[in-house]
């Protein structure tokens, strides 16, 4: 199970272990319902990458 970030009316954001399907959760400040919201990804790719390290193909032109 993925983990996903909620939203409630009263601002409070919070993280729950839950099924993809879910779309609402319960407040754990307010008890009101918290509805799923978009997270900012954390991926990252830097450098080189994979492609021009060790997959790229070896013929010369």
């Amino acid at each position: 199970m993925p983990v996903y970030e909620f939203q409630c009316k009263c601002g409070h954001i919070t993280e729950e272990l839950v099924r993809m399907d879910t779309k609402t959760v319960e407040c754990p400040k307010c008890h009101g319902k918290a509805k799923k919201i978009l997270s900012a990804c954390s991926f990252e790719l830097k450098g080189g990458g994979w492609y021009a390290d060790g997959y790229a193909s070896s013929k010369k032109k």
